[in-house]
């Protein structure tokens, strides 16, 4: 969810969950005498209406608390929750008929029923509500024309025609489409409770929250930095559910989280930076790998000497990206040579990995930099010294990329002078949706396992792409996907669109990010999704 504001946070910041204040190494023995865990979330929960927010907090809680259509399995495939089977489309694969489990229920005892799907979705790209998640509608019928303010929110593609049957259609065919509603921003809302408590209520502390998952949020109060999740016991299958309780507590340093995983005070603390440099051998460590690409975005606003091809090529060659993974990070991460991470998805076309099938060299090369530095820098106007700003997060892994990057562009090519600014995560976004950067330091998280995902937020028009990259045979590459009548043209489309991105050095990708957890070994039954967040909900804790 690249960042999903889609998301804004630095890479330091990373999704978890959850810590109560338990003391001492007694503490995790009582967790598992009790059935219950502590986690930690990096940063404070402020929200849990997902049709206005798009924080990685909110969604790691409500992943464990509510259900949409479908949820993810361990193998990053999704099954049937609010919906009693995977759905077959019809109307040439552009409408969906769900039918909603009879036995589904609110926390409070409500019915789940189709009309808070409707509901909640057309809640999601209301203008009065402020939605900041509008992009993935994309493909339901008249969310296009919603999202360009053609169409009234009312008109989306969705309408219960029962209180137990939920008719989707689309505006063409989206082979992606049953990943997608695994999300949680297409997870439901109940409706007449939403109404009961007011839309601007809704979600901002426990006492105004129901969720229809495994869990329910308790004492929580909008603005404490703790809370817990108890067993929702109208959930439907309440018999796969073996902890009683989550507790949650926000911890923002990656010291801090490491002793109290020690303590016995955590039992997954997720840790980055110098602190999963130091832990890269200790037992407890586990490396999840992630749909989570770190990249450079690219000001090419007209005006910006990086609107420039070739010197935005000068640039990539210059930076030696094992170099930053092995010296720099040492946490696991990979050299990225693509967009895409890998494991994100298997080209079924070609059965190979979409990633490994797209990928570019690494290698730096100094000489081909340099030519192209010079050739970029005529072609420009530019004389002197090419200045370049690198704006950035305060993290302090942030920080490190930024220097090393620094110290690569001004040592390799002559005549290049990097200034860095690492602001706070409000002012450094600030800067990049006004365009006062050259180079941004971002990354995306992947909202679901499937290349368009990534790639469909570089379009010209997007939100997502503040570097205002714009290439209109790309554009027409992810038009011709989304709109693919078949398999095999979809993925066609979506390998020629991920090269021409790299060949017009769209983004700079720099490395793809391996999350790095403490984990109490008595705790098992996690599902760690390389597209998604982590799913505590049927996992066990032993003495």
């Amino acid at each position: 969810m690249g960042k999903i504001r889609k998301v804004s946070l630095s890479i330091g910041i990373v999704m978890v969950a959850v810590f109560l204040a338990a003391c001492g190494k007694q503490s995790s023995q009582n967790n598992a005498q009790n059935k219950s865990i502590t986690l930690m979330q990096t940063s404070d929960l402020t929200s849990l209406d997902n049709t206005n927010q798009a924080m990685l907090p909110e969604f790691n809680t409500l992943t464990n608390i509510s259900e949409g259509l479908y949820r993810l399995n361990s193998k990053d495939q999704p099954v049937p929750a609010m919906a009693t089977k995977i759905v077959k489309p019809t109307d040439n694969g552009k409408k969906y008929v769900f039918h909603i489990r009879s036995n589904a229920k609110w926390s409070n005892g409500d019915p789940v029923k189709a009309e808070d799907f409707e509901y909640s979705w057309k809640r999601s790209l209301n203008p009065a509500n402020n939605p900041v998640y509008t992009y993935v509608f994309s493909g339901i019928k008249n969310a296009d024309a919603i999202i360009n303010h053609k169409n009234s929110y009312k008109t989306l593609g969705i309408k219960a025609t029962g209180d137990k049957t939920l008719e989707i259609n689309l505006d063409h065919p989206m082979a992606y489409f049953n990943k997608l509603v695994a999300m949680p921003v297409f997870m439901p809302q109940d409706k007449s409770f939403v109404q009961k408590v007011g839309v601007k209520k809704y979600g901002t502390n426990a006492k105004n929250t129901v969720s229809n998952g495994a869990f329910k949020i308790t004492n929580w109060t909008g603005t404490n930095d703790a809370y817990r999740l108890v067993k929702n016991p109208y959930y439907w299958d309440r018999s796969a559910i073996k902890l009683d309780q989550i507790n949650y507590k926000t911890v923002k340093d990656s010291n801090t989280a490491h002793n109290l995983f020690e303590d016995g005070k955590l039992d997954d603390a997720t840790i980055s930076g110098v602190t999963a440099k130091s832990l890269q051998k200790n037992k407890d460590l586990k490396r999840i790998p992630k749909a989570w690409t770190y990249y450079l975005q690219v000001n090419q606003r007209k005006g910006r000497p990086l609107a420039n091809q070739k010197l935005r090529q000068a640039i990539s060659l210059a930076i030696n990206r094992k170099e930053l993974t092995n010296k720099v990070l040492a946490d696991g991460s990979l050299p990225a040579s693509s967009f895409v991470s890998p494991g994100t998805a298997v080209d079924p076309t070609t059965g190979k990995d979409f990633s490994q099938e797209t990928s570019f060299s690494v290698a730096p090369n100094i000489k081909q930099a340099r030519s192209l530095l010079a050739a970029g820098k005529k072609e420009a106007g530019i004389t002197g010294d090419l200045k370049l700003s690198i704006v950035g997060d305060d993290q302090d892994v942030t920080k490190n990329v930024a220097q090393y990057i620094q110290g690569q562009l001004d040592s390799k090519l002559p005549g290049v002078k990097v200034s860095i600014a690492n602001l706070p995560d409000k002012a450094q976004q600030a800067r990049r949706s006004e365009g006062k950067f050259d180079l941004a330091q971002w990354y995306w998280l992947a909202d679901f396992g499937d290349p368009i995902n990534y790639l469909g937020i570089l379009t010209s028009n997007n939100t997502m792409n503040p570097g205002k990259f714009s290439d209109a045979t790309y554009d027409s590459l992810i038009e011709k996907a989304k709109t693919a009548a078949n398999q095999t043209d979809y993925w066609k489309y979506l390998r020629q669109a991920e090269k021409r991105l790299m060949n017009q050095n769209g983004i700079i990708p720099l490395y793809y990010v391996r999350e790095s957890h403490l984990v109490n070994p008595k705790l098992s039954g996690v599902e760690y999704h390389v597209a998604g967040f982590p799913d505590y909900t049927r996992a066990t804790i032993t003495k």
